[in-house]
């Protein structure tokens, strides 16, 4: 077996779902800047979106999303880039 190829920082991270605040412990070697406290005992925290307890292929259940907002939002960032209609003068 080659030496020195494994990582040295791989260590159990907590990974806290923040859709459902469902956090789950793994090994890991994820850069993490914040910590949590688990059982009384202190683990690296990597905050995720969605995970397998939130993920609607994974629990059957459809979760409503603000799409509209989305949607509003992304037609004002753009909106400065949309082509105007400009008039020939006669």
């Amino acid at each position: 077996m080659r030496k020195d190829i494994h990582p040295e920082n791989y260590r159990l991270v907590a990974f806290k779902d923040m859709s459902n605040d469902d956090v789950f412990l793994t090994k890991s070697t994820a850069e993490a800047k914040e910590t949590i406290e688990v059982d009384g005992v202190e683990y690296p925290l990597v905050k995720l979106e969605i995970s397998r307890t939130s993920h609607p292929y994974y629990t059957g259940k459809t979760k409503l999303v603000d799409t509209a907002g989305r949607i509003d939002k992304f037609k004002n960032k753009y909106k400065k880039f949309k082509k105007e209609d400009t008039k020939e003068a006669e």
